[in-house]
């Protein structure tokens, strides 16, 4: 099976672009509210040069970290993020997730309701304290690994709220690892939640359409332990017809690949943000 490869030229030429600008991006640590968990929870935002200048409104991507990590993780292993964000002239915003929440509401633990977080609390701070094109056209989410499962559930399940969604090596499908990464503590027992279980990865939840249908991008590095399960997702949704960008490219499970990976989401975003721009 042929998969499809993004045009290098693009990338080339974006990255070309970057070597040769200085950004004067700004990273702000922010405390994000939560009254579903009644906590504050910190987050990263990444605001470009020209935000600070004038009055134009940005479209917003919201990038989530993997198992273990948490809000920090992006800019810190990332900078090039500061540029991209100049480039692209959009907003970056990395919320913490937990470092096992798989971005879930859980039935068990009522102290981890994630999804809420991400999908409601999180997108209404943020269009009401920054500069935003506060319409599901000009949001995006997407994430790696963990984050990776999680952007595509939550636009799937909230795409009123999410236009377009992205996932770089992501656990496409949670049934194949029910024992690892402490997914019962999220989820529950397997047998007695199997319901839950089967309603909570992408890979099932794409089988029901959404009225809005997010735009879709998806890679993985073709020696990750996880490219078996996204070549799945990329062939059932080929036969639900549902459009998508799939990618596959060599690569781990490791920060060297997201950080060549997150290059082409972003300029997927941008494309996909331009549309409703005109």
């Amino acid at each position: 099976m042929k998969y499809k490869q993004f045009p290098a030229i693009i990338f080339l030429f974006a990255s070309v672009m970057l070597a040769h600008t200085s950004s004067a991006s700004s990273v702000d640590t922010i405390n994000i509210y939560s009254k579903a968990m009644h906590m504050n929870i910190k987050c990263v935002i990444i605001l470009p040069e020209s935000y600070k200048i004038n009055r134009k409104h940005f479209p917003v991507i919201y990038l989530l970290h993997g198992y273990t990590g948490d809000y920090s993780d992006w800019i810190s292993k990332v900078p090039k993020l500061k540029n991209y964000v100049d480039e692209f002239q959009e907003i970056i915003v990395c919320p913490d997730g937990h470092y096992n929440s798989w971005y879930f509401d859980s039935p068990v633990d009522s102290s981890i309701r994630y999804e809420t977080y991400i999908s409601e609390e999180v997108p209404h701070y943020i269009d009401s304290a920054y500069k935003t094109l506060p319409k599901r056209n000009f949001r995006a989410i997407c994430g790696l690994s963990m984050g990776g499962h999680g952007a595509l559930f939550i636009a799937w399940r909230h795409p009123d709220i999410f236009g377009a969604a992205g996932s770089m090596s992501g656990l496409v499908n949670i049934l194949q690892f029910k024992t690892r990464y402490q997914l019962i503590n999220v989820l529950g027992d397997t047998l007695k939640n199997s319901a839950i279980w089967n309603n909570s990865t992408v890979i099932n939840i794409v089988e029901k359409k959404p009225a809005q249908i997010p735009a879709i991008i998806f890679d993985c590095g073709i020696s990750d332990d996880f490219i078996e399960v996204n070549r799945d997702l990329h062939k059932k949704l080929m036969k639900l017809n549902i459009p998508h960008d799939y990618i596959e490219r060599p690569g781990a499970h490791n920060w060297m690949y997201w950080e060549n990976a997150v290059a082409y989401q972003l300029l997927f975003f941008k494309k996909y943000f331009s549309v409703f721009s005109k």
